[in-house]
């Protein structure tokens, strides 16, 4: 039995294919755009909003008509009870027929359930409720209907008591609520009509105001998408509106320029070590021809030194670079563990005083930092063998122990550095003049290799000029607290 291979694609027809599943990911329903889902998002709130509170608008509404109405009808049945005990029931039957509002019934009912007045005359016999309430207040009901006056509407009947020279009577009075209810379906017709409108400007509205900001945003990526190795000088367009954008093309700026200046860092670099491993390569393939031209003892004896010296030079060259490498990485110092910082300087100046040279004065009292010892005895090896190459005749180390922090000058007695190349000094493969020859300095490494791991220790270095006039080179390390025996 075979197996079905699979259809065989022309070649791109892959990518093509999954570019439309990646083309339908994008477009599709799954995924849209920031326009799109800001719109939708807007309209969806905006939309709850409107409901929410055209639905409380209208119960606030219908409670508040329905409130004045009560507080009509009871402020007339109010005004008869007063003109009753005011004027007599007669004065209160002639206010009652000649009516009051449009739509309102009043009538006064005796004891015996008898109509003595009315405001229309088809309720000239029948009362228009069966409520009597026994003291001087008003009672308040709703009637679903008037069938005697063939009115289907809902209708709020007040009702008071007063008593009248022939006794007790009941002032009644009704009024319909149709009113009331048409002004709320009015209302909410309005409401359900300007819905839609509001929602299409709210979405209209947000995709405008959206549309402008990704402008932005678009310009910015076409101006990014175009920044290559060739043009990182290029800069994005800041918008002049403070928001997020302008901040994240600020942002974008500042990165960009951050590469510019690592790609130009890099540049010098490469170009620096090239130059310095140029020199010792040379002078190893010149030793090979002379050795390759003259295969006797003598001349590979003769070489034997020079050889010895370039590799020796090349294999330093390499181990500073590994260190550089080291200290960007972060990987330099492994392990930090309570250095005596006195100990590893004394090592440095009798290794000095060993090789002769200008006379070394030391002041070394003790003090304790925390650290790596070989990479802090790098750093002051670095700088006793820069003091030394500079010094006319003298160079002097100074141990300074403090509370919080630990201060080693370096000084000789040779030129201090000029002001304006203090910075430039720690930088990488730099020699200043009249030093930039190569047997009067080394690589140009050294100092930036003590920069990078004074900054891992927590510390800083600097140059300047001691109040004599020599070159000094301080070392600040902050110290590290020993628990007292």
């Amino acid at each position: 039995m075979t197996r079905a291979s699979p259809p065989r694609r022309e070649p791109g027809q892959a990518a093509a294919d999954d570019g439309g599943r990646d083309a339908v990911r994008i477009w599709g329903p799954a995924r849209w755009g920031l326009r799109r889902r800001s719109v939708v998002t807007a309209v969806v709130v905006v939309g709850v909003a409107l409901l929410a509170g055209s639905a409380v608008l209208l119960v606030l509404l219908q409670a508040a008509l329905v409130t004045t109405e009560r507080t009509e009808v009871s402020n007339r049945a109010s005004d008869i009870t007063a003109l009753v005990r005011s004027d007599g029931l007669a004065a209160a039957e002639l206010a009652v027929q000649r009516g009051g509002r449009r739509g309102e019934v009043t009538q006064v009912v005796g004891a015996a359930g008898d109509v003595l007045a009315t405001s229309d005359p088809r309720l000239a016999g029948t009362p228009l409720s069966s409520l009597r309430p026994t003291t001087d207040s008003t009672v308040i009901t709703t009637l679903p209907e008037l069938p005697l006056l063939d009115d289907p509407d809902d209708h709020l009947v007040a009702v008071r008591r007063v008593v009248a020279d022939r006794g007790p009577v009941w002032v009644l009075v009704a009024s319909p609520v149709q009113v009331q209810a048409d002004t709320v379906r009015t209302v909410a017709l309005f409401l359900l009509l300007a819905l839609p409108l509001l929602l299409v400007l709210v979405g209209l509205a947000v995709r405008f105001l959206v549309g402008r900001s990704l402008q932005s945003v678009e310009r910015i990526r076409r101006q990014v998408e175009a920044v290559d190795a060739a043009h990182l000088s290029a800069r994005v367009p800041v918008p002049p509106t403070g928001d997020e954008v302008a901040l994240l093309a600020q942002t974008m700026n500042a990165m960009l320029g951050r590469l510019e200046d690592s790609d130009e860092a890099l540049r010098a670099f490469l170009s620096d070590a090239g130059h310095e491993l140029r020199s010792p390569l040379a002078t190893l393939v010149a030793a090979l021809d002379l050795t390759a031209a003259d295969p006797g003892a003598a001349a590979r004896l003769e070489l034997a030194p020079v050889v010895r010296a370039e590799v020796q030079r090349l294999q330093g060259l390499v181990e500073d670079l590994l260190t550089l490498a080291k200290a960007d990485a972060h990987t330099l110092l492994p392990v930090l563990r309570d250095v005596d910082l006195d100990d590893v300087l004394e090592g440095e100046v009798r290794r000095l005083r060993a090789l002769g040279g200008p006379v070394v004065r030391a002041e070394l009292p003790p003090a304790q930092v925390s650290g790596d010892a070989g990479r802090l005895g790098q750093v002051f090896r670095n700088l006793l063998d820069n003091a030394v190459r500079h010094a006319v005749a003298e160079v002097a180390v100074t141990l300074r122990p403090g509370e919080s922090e630990v201060r080693v000058d370096v000084d000789n007695d040779g030129p201090p550095v000029r002001a304006e190349d203090r910075e430039r000094v720690f930088e990488r493969f730099v020699r200043l003049e009249p030093g930039r020859a190569r047997e009067a300095g080394g690589t140009g490494l050294g100092l930036a290799i003590s920069a990078a791991v004074v900054r891992l220790h927590g510390g800083t270095i600097s140059t300047g000029a001691t109040p004599e006039g020599w070159c000094r080179f301080s070392v600040v390390l902050p110290v590290v607290e020993v628990d007292a025996p």
